[in-house]
């Protein structure tokens, strides 16, 4: 589009999405395809740890969360905020690693929807 002054705009359309509580500008390109099926590795690992420590608990391995502490170095508060993602619902779970649909919550943020209702925390992570 050219202005009487001989100027030349150009617009490209940006989107800015939250990822993990942090604006991200995402190009048109990536809109909608490949950028948005990237997960924070900081959450999938979250998740993992999470999960590691709960089947140390169940099997036996471990038997208190100040055991995992030790262990792990970190306090055992760490543990027992962080051990909460492992009882995320199955359907969040499938949406966060499986399908890898980002959510603009924090992990702790996701710590505490852990508490809720398995009914309700879909609705709360990826509203």
């Amino acid at each position: 589009m050219t202005n009487p002054d001989n100027t030349i705009r150009v617009v490209i359309p940006l989107t800015i999405r939250k990822r993990n509580g942090r604006p991200r500008i995402v190009a048109p390109s990536e809109s909608e395809s490949a950028a948005d099926r990237v997960q924070d590795a900081r959450l999938l690992r979250a998740l993992a740890r999470a999960w590691s420590w709960r089947r140390q608990l169940d099997s036996g391995t471990a038997t208190t969360i100040h055991d995992i502490a030790a262990v792990e170095n970190v306090t055992d508060r760490f543990i027992g905020r962080m051990i909460r993602l492992a009882y995320l619902s199955p359907d969040v779970l499938e949406e966060l690693v499986i399908a890898r649909r980002p959510s603009s919550i924090t992990i702790n943020d996701l710590t505490g929807i852990a508490d809720l209702p398995w009914a309700e925390q879909k609705t709360r992570v990826f509203a």
